[in-house]
């Protein structure tokens, strides 16, 4: 047995340390001069020279610096930095010193180029042209140039672009495209979506020309300094590498054939030496030459420290509470501990850089099961006090831990039988077995093939009082959108009924009264979402013995008199065993003999159900469905205490059987797991990383307070998550043979970067790369980091970009802006010449100024030049949320004005936001409403990123008059009334994902119209996005593949439309809308036709 919590000590790892080989070296820049190499290591901006040596690390600032860019002569280098909360763009000498900040809004920007030695140009999301017609997303972020002195950002595109590569005479710009969503680092895949390279003259009137052609990647062109041709990135040939090219496309070859992994970040000096990084390293070529690797050597300060100490008391994740009540067990962080209900003295139970979880106590409360991920399997173990005297964890000597099963299969979620003589546990996350503790055998109860796991911890299953049943959740064959709930035998016999068979969502069930009923959420007699959105809950009790179910219905009245009658019957009883045994001669008895009796007495007797006429025992326990939290029945079974929202967080109700009453208890308690002590005095409630306990005769709640000490390992940790996530799609991605990929080859190709990474910007990006390799829609890692800098507010409306004195000039107010309130004399034309007394000066960044006002009231001096007028104007600005919705308002609203003025009124327009229950809701009242008497429609789909709606839209677009209602002859409606009965057809594009690919596939498969627009990448899978042990990080598994009706996934194949149009540059910038003009005109032409 290992004995857990040896004291030892760690040094904290702050010496200078050498590295002769360093990994993951990121965006390289080389120096037009051919003679540094600048690049990002553990995010920090070093120097190398181009031959290799000793890298110069020239900013030491703790938060991330990153993409650095040189200036044109070499004496600068700008980078981005989120040292003020967010990324901006900052620049430095060659050699180093004290940064300048560029950029000061509180989005991210990042910088792309020189336009020149006093200007660069940068990303951001700020605002695009009040003209450009595309759809407003931050996935579209505009291009704005910066003094190297600072100052106001100046539009220099609207036009979404990447990776931008000037020509050296400043004429032609080459640029990536950004069509829509996927993660920037999926590999191997052929789509539209993926990005391509246009070439933009800057010469008078703008053109924009799409010189690659290849079905997947090219990226990160780069002018060679004559101009007569440009290098990129491409993977045509399987993987990333370098290719050169003529200036319109022509006359490509391929110049490396690296392969496992891609080549990134390139750039190129004026002598014609590329500089780019491949597996982590620096690499340099001089075209006809073979790649040279560039040897670095960092010397710098380690300065994470392989141990941190610290003292969490928030967090919590799981709990278990003693049988006692006097202590309870939880898990934070990934470790488990022990604390006392009453003070805060809490112990800590396991030390691992890996993750518990999944808590359970014996009966006896000496002993404690968990699940834990321990050299690359889960599986579960028991903790025991070594010390026969001692009861309680938090306070004893010692604790000890063995492995209770380690099978080298997936086993987690364990649960003591209430006699302490079984632990029960979920193997491939679906089984359920059951442990003896005494013979070591395990057998399985229900097999996995009758349920399905999407995200780890949603199967539920509870031991029955006795330990000889078990009820569990349920999909038998098919059953996933209807789960039932069945009740099993444990001793592996097979014996199983389902419970509930009713066709909607049963689930959380739980024993009551002794294993006589079982209380279960069900969403029958609820609101129900459109596709698989929710639904409001109520709870529900089954009873499985008649006697109990006539019990539960008796009145106040009836139930005292029973009880009585219960009373006086118990007494007697006793009162005759009592005699009977003092008549026996023989009083004294061995000790064996007396404790058998006590353990007889101890015996739960055996449960027998009556399950024949079990739905006529059923009662609904709530009396109004709601968003449910979780739900506990005392003993008794006279009062129900539930969780539910009606309006914002989640209450305590308590349900009266007795009194036919319910009332709100505590307002915003939270909606976590609930469990209630054996009086039904307490209930224990977790709910947002806090440990509740709740008296309810009082409804009082007082926190569980504790103090965990945690020793934070963030190397072991970043580790252990490498591995956990290589694991988890392994097991879970949709395509059990990974679309063909060597898991395991790629498993030791990127685990290597693990030493040489200190920080989860890069871990993420790194993660993000291995899951990429997949080929996976849905995957890549997401790193959410702290947001501290102060919100730039927004004024709701769009500036005249050409404007150039002082003021802000506005060019439009955005209709339910801050601008547009009754009795604002704003209007377009006007001038803001200060905000809250400051004034407002050519070419001065005014970001500043509204910082951390949304919200806020602010003082507009404002000048209107039609009137030669100044006034000022008290507002209250908004967030950039905000305004990013009044900006989708407004896209609609154009397009819809569009169909209108173009079909003269025969058409209608609907745009489909997202595959949510809300915007169904949105596209049914506008065809149903709006649209009701137009010929056809227009349904727009473009731009939207998934969800789950195909059916729901599909039917509401595939109605056909059967029947009509004519009162004396007037036509007042039709069957079916909740479909659309005319014309339709459907706009989709390159950015439609997941859902919005599987909806216009089923609707060109049923042939309800025609699809118009650009071709869909194959997206549509369902993905787990699993947050990990740091909570900052997440990663996806598309794990649910759907297949069309020839057996064949959508994933990664290509949807086709109809008609394939695209929407240029040119016609975007104009504010025009190409594809929705082609629909306009095929739908005008069939309803010609009819």
């Amino acid at each position: 047995m290992k004995k857990l919590l040896l004291p030892f000590f760690a040094c904290c790892s702050l010496w200078v340390q050498a590295e002769d080989a360093p990994l993951w070296l990121r965006y390289p820049a080389l120096s037009l001069d051919g003679r540094e190499i600048a690049f990002t290591y553990k995010g920090d901006i070093y120097t190398v020279p181009a031959e290799g040596g000793r890298a110069v690390q020239l900013t030491t600032n703790p938060r991330h610096d990153t993409r650095p860019v040189w200036s044109p002569d070499g004496r600068y280098i700008a980078f981005a930095s989120d040292r003020e909360g967010s990324f901006d763009v900052y620049l430095m000498a060659r050699e180093g010193g004290t940064p300048r900040r560029l950029t000061t809004h509180s989005g991210n920007e990042y910088p792309e180029t020189f336009k020149d030695n006093e200007t660069i140009l940068f990303t951001a999301s700020i605002r695009p042209d009040v003209k450009d017609s595309q759809f407003p997303s931050s996935l579209f972020p505009q291009i704005y140039a910066v003094g190297t002195k600072g100052g106001r950002p100046v539009l220099f595109s609207s036009l979404a672009m990447q990776e931008l590569s000037l020509s050296r005479d400043g004429r032609r710009l080459l640029y990536q495209d950004q069509k829509g969503y996927e993660d920037p680092w999926r590999k191997h895949h052929q789509s539209s979506i993926t990005k391509d390279i246009w070439l933009c003259t800057l010469d008078g009137e703008r053109t924009y020309q799409k010189i690659t052609r290849f079905a997947g990647e090219d990226r990160e062109p780069v002018w060679s300094a004559d101009g007569r041709s440009f290098y990129y990135l491409s993977e045509e040939s399987g993987s990333f590498n370098v290719w050169k090219a003529a200036p319109d496309g022509s006359e490509k070859r391929q110049l490396t054939r690296h392969t496992t992994h891609p080549v990134r970040s390139l750039s190129v000096a004026d002598d014609g030496l590329l500089c780019y990084t491949y597996d982590g390293e620096l690499y340099t070529l001089r075209e006809g030459g073979k790649p040279q690797k560039v040897a670095v050597s960092i010397v710098s300060d380690r300065l994470e420290r392989d141990v941190v100490n610290q003292l969490l008391r928030g967090g919590a994740t799981d709990i278990a509470v003693s049988p006692g009540g006097k202590e309870v067990a939880f898990i934070v962080h990934g470790d488990v501990y022990v604390t006392s209900m009453e003070y805060e003295t809490t112990r800590r139970i396991t030390d691992t850089p890996q993750q518990e979880r999944d808590l359970s106590f014996s009966p006896d409360g000496r002993s404690l099961v968990y699940s834990a991920e321990r050299d690359g399997v889960w599986g579960v173990y028991l903790a025991r006090l070594t010390d026969k005297e001692e009861k309680l964890f938090t306070y004893a000597v010692g604790v000890e831990e063995e492995p209770l099963v380690v099978s080298g299969r997936t086993s987690f979620q364990p649960t003591f039988s209430p006699d302490g003589k079984e632990v029960a546990f979920l193997e491939d996350r679906t089984t359920l077995r059951v442990i003896n503790l005494k013979s070591r055998k395990v057998r399985t109860v229900l097999d996995g093939k009758y349920n399905y796991s999407y995200s780890d911890g949603d199967q539920t299953y509870q031991w029955s009082p006795d330990s000889r049943w078990f009820l569990a959740k349920y999909i038998s064959v098919g059953g996933w959108n209807n789960t039932d709930i069945v009740l099993v035998k444990a001793d592996g016999s097979g014996e199983m009924t389902n419970l509930t068979e009713s066709g909607y969502s049963d689930g959380n069930p739980k024993w009551v009264l002794g294993g006589k009923a079982m209380i279960w959420s069900s969403d029958r007699a609820g609101y129900r979402s459109h596709g698989s959105w929710g639904s409001e809950d109520d709870m529900y009790i089954m009873f499985f013995d008649a006697e109990a179910y006539d019990k539960f219905n008796l009145s106040k009245e009836e139930l005292a008199l029973a009880e009585e009658a219960e009373k006086e019957e118990k007494e007697a009883k006793e009162k005759a065993e009592k005699e009977k045994k003092d008549k026996k001669k023989d009083k004294k008895k061995d000790k064996k003999e007396a404790d058998k009796d006590e353990e007889k007495e101890e015996e739960v007797e055996p449960l027998v159900f009556d399950l024949e006429n079990r739905k006529d025992r059923v009662r609904r326990l709530t009396i109004n469905s709601s968003h449910m939290g979780d739900a506990v029945l005392t003993p008794k079974g006279d009062k129900l205490y539930y969780c539910a929202a009606f309006e914002g967080g989640y209450d305590l109700w308590e349900r009266n059987f007795r009194e036919n009453s319910t009332k709100l208890l505590i307002k915003n308690v939270g909606g976590g797991s609930m469990s209630i002590d054996k009086d039904g005095k307490y209930i224990y409630l977790l709910f947002g990383g806090a440990i509740k306990k709740i008296t309810v005769g009082e409804s009082k709640v007082t926190g569980v307070s504790f103090a965990a000490d945690f020793r934070y390992r963030p190397a072991e940790e970043r580790a252990y998550i490498f591995d956990h996530a290589w694991r988890q799609v392994k097991d879970k991605f949709y395509d059990p043979d990974l679309h063909g990929v060597d898991w395991e080859g790629y498993r030791k190709a990127y685990e290597r970067y693990l030493p040489h990474i200190n920080n989860n910007y890069d871990f993420q990006e790194m993660l993000s790369e291995l899951l990429g390799e997949l080929n996976g829609s849905h995957t890549g890692a997401r790193y959410s980091a702290p947001m501290s800098a102060p919100t730039v507010a927004e004024l709701g409306v769009f500036f005249d970009e050409q404007y150039q004195g002082d003021g802000l000039k506005v060019a439009e107010v955005l209709k339910q802006g801050p601008l547009s309130k009754a009795g604002c004399r704003v209007k377009a034309g006007c001038i803001i010449e200060q905000i809250d007394g400051q004034p407002v000066k050519a070419g001065e960044d005014y970001f500043p100024l509204l910082a951390g006002k949304a919200g806020k009231r602010v003082m507009l001096s404002v000048y209107d030049p039609s009137t030669n007028k100044r006034f000022d104007e008290q507002v209250k600005p908004v967030s950039p949320g905000a305004v990013s919705g009044l900006l989708y308002k407004r896209w609609v609203e154009q397009r819809r004005e569009m169909v209108d003025r173009l079909s003269g009124g025969r058409l209608g327009y609907v745009h489909v936001k997202g595959m949510d229950s809300q915007s169904f809701r949105e596209v049914y009242s506008e065809l149903l409403g709006r649209c009701r008497n137009k010929e056809a429609v227009i349904v727009d789909v473009r731009h939207n990123g998934g969800g789950w709606l195909h059916e729901d839209l599909a039917v509401l677009l595939s109605g056909k008059e059967y029947q009509r209602f004519e009162p004396r002859g007037q036509y007042i409606g039709s069957d079916p009334f909740n479909r659309w009965l005319k014309p339709s057809c459907v706009l989709v594009c390159e950015n439609n994902y997941s859902n919005a690919h599987g909806f216009p596939v089923v609707y060109k498969t049923l042939g309800l119209g025609k699809l118009i627009g650009a071709p869909v990448p194959g997206t549509m899978t369902a993905v787990w996005w699993e947050r990990q042990l740091d909570p900052s990080l997440v990663f996806g598994i598309p794990q649910v593949g759907v297949k069309d009706e020839n057996g064949q996934y959508l994933e990664n194949h290509q949807l086709q439309p109809d008609i394939e149009v695209y929407n240029s540059p040119e016609s975007q910038l104009r504010g025009e809308d190409t594809q929705l003009e082609r629909a306009v005109e095929e739908m005008l032409k069939q309803l010609d036709k009819q």
